[in-house]
């Protein structure tokens, strides 16, 4: 196979990572180094670039006293030159425990590995020597190291604890077991000079409740150094004189656990899966915190050049979730719901208190938005102690309307006993298509666009009458696209859903209608959530039922939804969101399907900005804002043209 440091490109800034436990044999290093080149054999096959085993895996971590024995440490280095050997062919990079004899004293390492060469040689830093430990008995630290090469299978090979491996855009380093433990471990000093992939050889054995603790520390580890973390622990074939071994490996990325081995599993295993490096180089970019930390803890580090495996990713391990803004889990989406709720009636009850308005005007249409604005409007006055009565809820019934979202806004105003308004808007566009000579047949963007300003200026001019506040209804999934009428529900005084994408909305009013009492109100929103998303700007069918479809004219609002996160969160190329999108979306569209609508969403992105460049105030409650004043500053007129043609 050939090696090559553009791999990464080809496959969108990922690399397969991989972490191994061989159940060893304790002192017998041959043995063990045949356990792992079987391991490393079945790792390559599954295409995997670099593979890290347990700390001193070679000899075995529980061998006590015999690391002071000239036959194991004389094996071991042995057994190590018979490894290098076995994979003279193989690309990938390997890691390695061992003990290493060095006239300054025994050191117990990490052994870096590729093609029958050593990369390098990272000893620990940090020896525990308390509770069941004793390491100090038989090792030094890299602290007292003085060398910066030795001489071990006949190769003059790096030393020391600030060494970093290469490959392009990549780089990583090595920790063993108790360096993560410390109060400042030296994968914090790699992080902070520019490596974004640790690896961890461990041998934590199994106490009750220190699983837990152990994987939240590799999560907060990866999130911290905004990095990748590998961490692999012995298992089954350790010594059980005094403490077992679970064979735990783990693969975390910013804080997320990608993959995760059973314990106990008394068997040679692995675990492997997708780093995304771009992915992680992006969060970093977007801080300068990290950049002034990196300055304050900059250390003298050798890089050394490395070449990746060629490995071709045809289709990713890793989860990639279909909606990033909706948890998966149920529980953690109930949370998150109570949350982002929060945040929105916080967000009005400021606003409302700052000008002190006693009144809001919330137009109801029946569909999702303008529901979930009502419900987070009704919550915020019940915050305040402000009557619901001084809430108008307005439904201005068009050309378009049908008789089931009219229903639902009105029944839903009432039994929220809010105060309600009819006022028919059909008369008044008339006389305005009268006005301005347009021809009523001719249902064109005017058609439309007059209905939605017509609707605007009545909640405005209420607003007045009523020294209250418009609450605006639009989503941050309409803002993306530019789906809202310019001057028309584009604007408000408050827009209590613009941090919401269309996908959460629906979540949101589901929560809602699991938590409150109410029967009736409980039907409606099951009843609004049921309906299709659409403006009503259009005459319905003959049947009553809704002919204009939003999802049918831009597009489904689940693709949309995953364009804007990956577009503005990360700022991926088109070629990397149209593959995550059909790894995520593969059973669902077709991947022609799914590139029409990723051109349409670039367009309409690109081509809407204006409308997001003079956006109402409203909350940020996620990782995306297209607010010109919070996350999002983007000319009106920037040109699309080199995301299509990249595409």
């Amino acid at each position: 196979m050939r090696l090559k440091n553009d791999c990464l490109a080809k496959n969108f800034g990922f690399v397969k990572v991989g972490a191994a436990v061989p159940k060893i044999t304790v002192a017998d290093p041959f043995y063990n180094s045949e356990k792992i080149f079987k391991l490393v054999k079945e790792a390559s096959e599954e295409g995997v670039q670099i593979l890290v085993f347990p700390e001193l895996c070679m000899t075995g971590y529980t061998c006590g006293d015999l690391f002071h024995q000239k036959m194991l440490l004389v094996s071991a280095e042995e057994a190590l030159c018979h490894l290098l050997e076995e994979t003279k062919e193989e690309d990938m990079i390997v890691m390695v425990g061992l003990p290493l004899s060095t006239q300054r004293g025994i050191y117990n390492v990490a052994a870096v590995l590729q093609q029958g060469k050593i990369l390098g040689i990272i000893p620990k830093t940090y020896l525990p020597n308390y509770h069941e430990f004793y390491e100090k008995r038989w090792f030094v630290s890299a602290v007292d190291r003085v060398e910066e090469e030795i001489t071990l299978c006949g190769q003059t090979v790096p030393f020391g604890t600030e060494i970093l491996f290469q490959a392009g855009e990549l780089i990583f380093g090595a920790e063993i077991c108790e360096d993560l433990w410390a109060p400042m471990p030296p994968s914090m000093y790699h992080y902070l000079n520019g490596a974004n992939l640790i690896f961890n050889l461990s041998a934590s054995n199994e106490t009750v409740g220190k699983y837990q603790y152990r994987k939240d520390l590799i999560k907060q580890q990866s999130a911290r150094g905004e990095g990748a973390y590998v961490f692999v622990s012995a298992g089954s074939g350790e010594s059980t004189t005094d403490v077992v071994f679970s064979g735990h490996a783990l693969i975390a990325e910013n804080g997320i656990v990608l993959a995760e081995s059973e314990r106990f599993l008394g068997e040679d295993h692995f675990i492997f899966t997708e780093v995304d490096v771009e992915r992680l180089i992006k969060d970093r970019n977007d801080k300068n915190i990290y950049a002034e930390s990196a300055g304050q803890y900059h250390k003298e580090y050798r890089k050394i050049e490395v070449a990746l495996k060629d490995t071709q990713i045809a289709s990713l391990t890793r989860a990639i979730d279909k909606m990033p803004f909706v948890p998966g889990d149920t529980a953690m989406r109930k949370e998150r719901c109570e949350e982002i709720f929060q945040i929105q009636v916080n967000g009005l009850a400021k606003r409302l208190e700052h000008t002190k308005s006693k009144n809001a005007v919330v137009g109801i249409s029946g569909g999702l938005d303008s529901t979930l604005a009502l419900l987070v409007t009704v919550k915020t006055f019940d915050l305040l102690n402000l009557p619901r009565e001084n809430i108008i809820g307005i439904t201005m019934p068009g050309f378009g309307t049908t008789d089931r979202t009219y229903q639902n806004a009105v029944k839903l105003i009432k039994r929220l006993k809010v105060s309600f308004r009819e006022i028919p808007i059909a008369n008044a566009v008339k006389q305005h298509f009268l006005d301005i000579g347009h021809d009523i047949g001719v249902k064109d963007v005017v058609y439309e666009n007059s209905q939605a300003r017509e609707r605007t200026q009545i909640l405005m001019d209420i607003a007045n009458q009523e020294k209250g506040l418009v609450i605006g209804t639009g989503d941050l999934s309409e803002l993306a696209l530019g789906f809202a009428t310019y001057n028309g529900d584009h604007m408000s005084n408050y827009g209590v859903n613009a941090g919401v994408p269309k996908t959460l909305a629906r979540h949101l009013i589901g929560w809602v209608s699991e938590t409150i009492e109410n029967q009736e109100i409980r039907e409606i929103l099951t009843d609004v959530l049921h309906t299709p998303v659409s403006p009503e700007l259009l005459p319905a069918k003959e049947d009553g039922e809704i002919d204009q479809k939003t999802e049918e004219i831009v597009g489904p609002y689940e693709l949309h939804d995953f364009f804007l996160y990956y577009t503005v969160r990360f700022g991926f190329m088109p070629k990397k969101i149209f593959y995550l999108a059909r790894e995520a979306f593969q059973e669902e569209y077709e991947p022609e399907y799914i590139y029409k609508w990723l051109r349409t969403f670039y367009y309409r992105f690109f081509s809407q900005q204006f409308k997001r460049s003079c956006l109402p105030d409203g909350p940020k409650v996620g990782s995306i804002n297209l607010s010109p004043r919070g996350d999002w500053r983007m000319p009106s007129d920037a040109s699309v043209r080199p995301y299509l043609d990249e595409m």
